[in-house]
């Protein structure tokens, strides 16, 4: 059989073949997704819990309507959190049982995320009292649930899981942080005067948007570090991650906050216009709500991208210069060794004396028994 030329058979070949499913190929899973998972949905039952309890003790009525629309941001918000978290988990499980197939994993992210969605709407319909409001809350739940889930089918998983993590830990410091709030009015001197409540106001939510995207950012890069060094034990050709997957996990709740206000807006507008039409106080105040919920989310969006991108680039070694060249040049004398000898070749001719030199040049032109052959 010939063989063409220019070509070489892949069994002469000096090169490796290249694997198309090599390790490097594949994309990293999201380290602790199950944990992730469970805390996500016991958020969430925590969520429904609390607003189930303040409907429930309220006067039926207006009272209830107006609760259930200030109650909503936070459960649609977890509802997000455990639809991705869920989604998460489950894509990590079909990857390891079924390989990398994008079309099954985004299916399974759709359906983790319809399962969190029904399990929620459930609850709400069984536990809250059946008014007018609660299939509001149900299907606006359902549908966030299945929104999260679907985010979680995105190939890069540890950008993901980085998400969630710092999502989740940003909701959590919100609802700490209303403890500190009475305190904060007094440092930013709220008086008995309007325009002393509304500058204290103002100053107090700016505070919690700051530190609520430094907690992110931080939540984000700390994630996405702790993957990187689990991938790199298992296998030490993974590809590691670039500076936008860090600037996409720390801006990541801040985006998701953006999404639940587009979702409650949307799903829950019904709600929100029965709560404003009570009083106009509380048109008002579901007005300046959902305004401060868009502000929170822009500052948390923005904050927590600088922070995690910041701490990335601390990581990085500085490249190395043109003017790094080693302190000793290469000794053209040292290089050059005789092998029948230790000395090199041109130490010999320095060793030597100047008179034998002399003498041996002079020899060799007078004496022709010792001259060059070729002369």
């Amino acid at each position: 059989m010939t063989k063409q030329p220019g070509r070489v058979p892949a069994a002469e070949s000096d090169e490796p073949a290249v694997d198309a499913a090599s390790a490097g190929s594949r994309p990293l899973p999201a380290p602790g997704a199950a944990v992730l998972a469970l805390l996500a949905l016991g958020w969430l039952a925590a969520m429904l819990w609390s607003t189930r309890e303040a409907i429930t003790s309220a006067a039926a009525g207006v009272t209830a309507i107006s609760l259930s629309a200030f109650a909503l941001p936070g459960v649609i918000s977890a509802a997000l959190v455990a639809g991705a978290a869920v989604a998460l988990a489950g894509g990590n499980l079909l990857a390891r049982r079924y390989g990398d197939w994008a079309t099954l994993r985004f299916a399974g992210a759709i359906g983790g995320g319809m399962l969190v969605g029904l399990a929620a709407a459930v609850a709400i319909n069984l536990t809250y009292f059946d008014t007018s409001t609660t299939n509001v809350i149900a299907g606006t739940t359902a549908a966030a649930a299945i929104i999260g889930g679907a985010l979680a089918g995105a190939r890069t998983a540890p950008a993901v899981g980085a998400v969630v993590t710092a999502a989740l830990g940003t909701l959590i410091f919100v609802v700490a942080f209303s403890r500190a709030r009475d305190p904060l009015f007094d440092l930013f001197g709220s008086g008995d005067s309007q325009e002393s409540l509304i500058n204290a106001a103002k100053w107090v939510s700016r505070t919690e948007s700051l530190v609520a995207g430094l907690l992110a950012g931080l939540l984000a890069f700390g994630y996405l570090t702790w993957a990187r060094r689990r991938a790199v034990r298992r296998d030490p050709e993974a590809p590691a991650l670039r500076w936008p997957a860090y600037l996409l996990a720390g801006a990541g709740p801040g985006l998701l906050l953006l999404l639940a206000e587009v979702i409650i807006r949307v799903g829950g507008r019904s709600l929100l216009d029965l709560a404003s039409a009570l009083s106009e106080a509380d048109a008002v105040a579901q007005t300046s709500l959902g305004t401060s919920r868009v502000d929170n989310g822009i500052w948390v969006l923005f904050v927590g991208a600088l922070t995690a991108l910041i701490a990335f680039g601390r990581t990085l070694s500085p490249a190395p210069s043109d003017d790094d060249e080693p302190a000793h040049g290469p000794n053209p004398v040292a290089d050059q060794v005789d092998p029948a000898d230790d000395k090199p070749g041109y130490a010999k001719a320095f060793d030597a004396d100047p008179a034998e030199t002399f003498d041996a040049a002079e020899t060799s032109e007078t004496d022709p028994a010792k001259a060059d052959p070729a002369r």
